[in-house]
C-alpha cells in the first residue's frame, strides 16, 4: 500500500508539473460546459420566413400577425411575386415561406357557414428541407401556429363553434416542464469531459513514460505490476470525479439544471464507470508506442461512442443492430443513469441493470488491460 501511495504522489506532482496537462484538466472542460451546452442544441429561434399574403384580408394579416409574435421566426421582406419567392428558397435566404392564396377568408367563412366542425380553407408551406431537422421544427413550429390561428378565428367569427364538442388536450412534460434543451444537453457533455479525463488523459499519460524512456527505469524495480497501474490511474480516476462535481456545480450555477437524485449514488456509479473507461485507456497506451497512436485510437473510439451513446438523439431511434453493438458502448450506460439520477431522481433499482453491466464492463476492460500491459525490462 505504502509502494502505491508513493506512486500517486509521484503521479500528481508529475501532472501539476506539467504545463500542458494542466489547461487541458481545469480549463479546456470550463470552457467546453459554457460553449458546447449552448452550442449544442436543437432548439432554433431565427427561423427566415416570408409570409406571401395574396389575399390581403383581416384573416390573413391576423394570421400573419401570429407568426411575427412568435419568438421562433423572424420576419422578411422582399418582391411577392412567384418567381421572387421561388428564388429566396433558392438561394438559402429563406427558411420558410407561407402563402395565403386570395379566397382565404371566404372560403374559410363559407365553411363555417356550412357547419363544418374543421373549416377548409388552404394555405400553403414551402419549407427549405436541405437540413432535414431544420426544416422538421420549422414544420412543427408553424403547423402549432396555424392550428392556434384557426382555432382563434373560429372563435371570433362563430362563437357558437367554441361550444361542439371534441377533445381538449393539456400536454404535461415531466422532469423537463419548460423543455429547456440545456437541460437535456448539460449531463451529456459532463459525460464527454469526464471520459476525457479518465480514458484519454489517463492513456497519454502512461504512453509518455514509454516515449521519455522512464518506463524502463520503473520495470527494472522491484515495484509490481499492479502497484504501477494502480499508482497510474488513481490520480486520473480521482481528478475525473472531481471534474464531475465541479461541472455539476457550474451546471446548477449557469444552467439551473435540477438536481433531483441522490448525488451519492451518481457518484458511485461515476466511479465504477471510470474503472471501465480506464481499462480502456490503459489497453490502448499498452498496445501504443506513442502519444500520436494514442491519439488516433482513441478519437476512433471516442467518435464512435460519443455518436452511438444518445447525446442528441434516442438510442431506440437507430437500427436494431446499432442498438445490439451498442451494448459495448459504456458511454451510452453513463448517458441513460446520469440523465435519470439528475432529471428523474432515479434510485438504484432503476439504474441496477446499468450499474452491474457497468460494473463487469470494468473488470473485463482492467483485465484485458494488465494482462496486456508487459512489465519488461
Amino acid at each position: 500500500m505504502r509502494t502505491i501511495l508513493i506512486i500517486i504522489r509521484k503521479e500528481f506532482i508529475q501532472i501539476f508539473r506539467n504545463r500542458t496537462m494542466l489547461p487541458i484538466i481545469f480549463l479546456v472542460p470550463l470552457i467546453q460546459l459554457i460553449i458546447l451546452v449552448n452550442a449544442a442544441t436543437l432548439e432554433m429561434k431565427h427561423i427566415d420566413l416570408l409570409i406571401v399574403d395574396r389575399d390581403l384580408s383581416s384573416s390573413s394579416r391576423f394570421l400573419g400577425s401570429k407568426f411575427k409574435g412568435s419568438p421562433f421566426f423572424r420576419m422578411l421582406e422582399g418582391d411577392q411575386g412567384p418567381g421572387s419567392v421561388t428564388s429566396l428558397l433558392l438561394s438559402d435566404r429563406a427558411d420558410v415561406i407561407l402563402v395565403i392564396p386570395p379566397g382565404f377568408e371566404r372560403e374559410f367563412i363559407r365553411g363555417l357557414q356550412s357547419g363544418q366542425s374543421d373549416p377548409s380553407a388552404r394555405v400553403q408551406l414551402r419549407v427549405n428541407a436541405i437540413n432535414a431537422t431544420a426544416a422538421g421544427l420549422s414544420e412543427a413550429y408553424a403547423r402549432q401556429i396555424l392550428r392556434q390561428a384557426g382555432s382563434e378565428l373560429m372563435a371570433t367569427m362563430a362563437p357558437g363553434a367554441s361550444l361542439m364538442p371534441g377533445i381538449r388536450i393539456t400536454p404535461a412534460f415531466w422532469y423537463n416542464p419548460e423543455l429547456n434543451y440545456k437541460v437535456f444537453m448539460v449531463p451529456g457533455i459532463l459525460v464527454i469531459l469526464v471520459t476525457i479525463m479518465g480514458m484519454f488523459l489517463s492513456a497519454l499519460n502512461l504512453v509518455r513514460e514509454k516515449e521519455i524512456g522512464t518506463i524502463e527505469q520503473i520495470n527494472v524495480t522491484p515495484i509490481r505490476k499492479y502497484q504501477f497501474i494502480v499508482g497510474k490511474l488513481v490520480p486520473f480516476w480521482l481528478i475525473a470525479l472531481f471534474e464531475l462535481g465541479f461541472g455539476l456545480f457550474l451546471g446548477w450555477l449557469l444552467f439551473r439544471i435540477p438536481l433531483e437524485g441522490s448525488l451519492w449514488l451518481l457518484f458511485a456509479f461515476a466511479g465504477t464507470y471510470l474503472i471501465a473507461v480506464m481499462g480502456i485507456g490503459l489497453f490502448i497506451s499498452a498496445i501504443s508506442s506513442n502519444q500520436q497512436q494514442v491519439m488516433f485510437i482513441s478519437f476512433f473510439f471516442m467518435l464512435t461512442f460519443i455518436l452511438m451513446s444518445g447525446i442528441f438523439t434516442p438510442t431506440e431511434s437507430m437500427p436494431d443492430i446499432a442498438q445490439y453493438l451498442n451494448v459495448i458502448n459504456p458511454f451510452s450506460y453513463f448517458m441513460r443513469v446520469i440523465r435519470m439520477v439528475l432529471l428523474k431522481g432515479s434510485q438504484f433499482g432503476d439504474i441496477s441493470r446499468e450499474f452491474i453491466a457497468i460494473a463487469v464492463y470494468g473488470m473485463v476492460a482492467t483485465g484485458l488491460a494488465v494482462w496486456r500491459y508487459r512489465k519488461t525490462a
